[in-house]
């Protein structure tokens, strides 16, 4: 069974949002075919998310969505039962500021930087286009089947 874990480290009121993130996180897992999986989605303020940033990428800005991945191609197996993802960190107040500026709810930024967030834990990037294609096609297919466009 999967366990996705959704903390909110803010005080913003995101029960029923957070809700339809974690069902949509479900389906893409199921969707991936992915057994015995655990991952947490960390909702932070810009403060948090600015100083994850500076700490493990060394850049000292804010950013909308930061992955901590377990497996890459330097991790070591570690004999579990449960394959452990990492975490996904969101700065609700980028992803309200995101929706704002394309003009679009707060439940689709929050969903879409999740399910991007899901798909780096994955392995997936977007440093080139072909790279970019396959990550955000897995991205907007999930995103479609609930609904949640731009």
């Amino acid at each position: 069974m999967n366990k996705i874990t959704i903390f909110n480290e803010t005080t913003e009121p995101l029960q029923s949002l957070l809700s339809t993130v974690k069902h949509i996180l479900k389906y893409a897992s199921k969707k991936e075919k992915l057994k015995n999986i655990e991952f947490s989605v960390i909702i932070v303020d810009d403060d948090i998310i600015q100083k994850l940033n500076r700490d493990y990428r060394k850049i000292n800005k804010v950013t909308d969505v930061i992955t901590f991945a377990l497996e890459d191609e330097n991790s070591f197996p570690i004999d579990s039962s449960r394959r452990l993802l990492g975490d996904i960190y969101i700065s609700i107040d980028k992803a309200k500021q995101q929706a704002e500026e394309y003009k679009h709810s707060l439940k689709r930024e929050l969903c879409f930087l999740s399910i991007h967030g899901f798909y780096h834990l994955l392995g997936y990037d977007h440093q080139n286009k072909e790279d970019e294609e396959i990550m955000f096609s897995k991205q907007e297919e999930v995103l479609s089947k609930y609904g949640i466009q731009r």
